[in-house]
């Protein structure tokens, strides 16, 4: 997860968001066999997101350019071909806010790809290196493991992918782990740069896996692991897919997961999900634990190195992996 935004800001960011020329990158493709269709929403498996939550971090911090950032990558394209997705693997070299070219990958998992009516499900799956929130000044340049911010997204839509490769849904959807969102300017550097964030999801708007890609609306998930999360309404996805937020916040509420997703409105926030709107024009929402209470907006363990499975909570996955099945499922 990247940072709240002031809401005076938000025009200039989403300009920003559809500028610049495509990057140069490749992407290979890997086609599977079709599931049974069915419109009935299948049970999602809480334990089964923990466990790939868990698994995520078990690699150790994905920061890109490493070791356990290609291993997870792997792991990641291995699972979406594993539970029936045709697989899109997307390379490019792209530009951090220091200079540093990395080497990301962004994952596509296709599933329906014959279906015109497509919902795109979207979360990132690198981790910040820098904990640079946290309270002691000796970590702040530690790459952090990422349990909540980057894996618990990944994790749910895992879980997500699974069933929708034993059960098909009656419309095509696309899960995109997007590469390279927590590489952004730290706070010990003055210059802060707000396009330094999100640079997976950047390239991916400009160079999406499919031509002229088009989704009825996208939802991104992030920070969706914590115990006690709250969603708000977040102020770029009410700007952009208000119906949506709407209807994700109503399906919840009928489930009851009231407790989670708070029938209020929250900040402005710098995700992936503002490139989806600008570069592709995609309708889309950001579900993200969001604590009004904190100075940072976020949980207390947010981009320091306390972000471990310490603080993921089933009854939270549950909460939002069931709800947009549902969504999917009755769409």
């Amino acid at each position: 997860m990247v940072k709240l935004i002031p809401l005076c800001s938000l025009f200039l960011l989403m300009a920003c968001g559809s500028a610049g020329s495509p990057e140069q990158g490749s992407t290979t493709t890997t086609t599977p066999q079709n599931p049974v269709t069915t419109s009935k929403a299948p049970t999602f498996e809480a334990d089964s997101a923990y466990a790939y939550v868990a698994n995520q971090v078990s690699f150790g911090p994905r920061v890109p350019n490493s070791k356990a950032h290609k291993q997870c990558g792997d792991y990641l394209a291995a699972e979406l071909t594993r539970f029936g997705a045709q697989l899109y693997v997307q390379e490019a070299n792209l530009k951090a806010y220091d200079g540093t070219l990395l080497e990301a990958r962004n994952l596509i998992g296709s599933y329906n790809p014959e279906q015109s009516k497509r919902v795109l499900l979207f979360a990132h799956w690198d981790s910040r290196p820098y904990s640079d929130h946290d309270p002691d000044p000796a970590n702040l340049r530690k790459p952090l493991e990422g349990a909540d911010d980057g894996a618990s997204g990944v994790g749910v839509l895992l879980e997500i992918a699974r069933q929708l490769g034993q059960q098909a849904p009656n419309i095509g959807v696309d899960i995109l782990f997007c590469d390279a969102e927590d590489y952004g300017t730290p706070e010990f550097v003055d210059d802060y740069q707000p396009d330094t964030w999100c640079l997976g999801s950047q390239f991916w708007a400009k160079n999406p896996h499919v031509k002229n890609y088009k989704a009825e609306f996208g939802i991104l998930l992030d920070m969706v692991g914590g115990k006690g999360a709250t969603f708000f309404r977040e102020f770029q996805s009410m700007r952009s897919a208000a119906p949506i937020v709407e209807m994700v916040w109503s399906k919840a509420r009928d489930l009851g997961y009231g407790k989670f997703f708070i029938n209020a409105d929250g900040g402005a926030i710098t995700d992936d999900h503002q490139y989806v709107i600008s570069g592709r024009g995609i309708p889309s929402i950001d579900i993200i634990n969001y604590d009004p209470d904190t100075e940072t907006g976020f949980a207390s363990y947010w981009h320091t190195q306390k972000d471990n499975m310490d603080n993921i909570d089933r009854e939270t996955l549950k909460a939002v992996g069931q709800t947009v099945l549902e969504v999917i499922y009755n769409q």
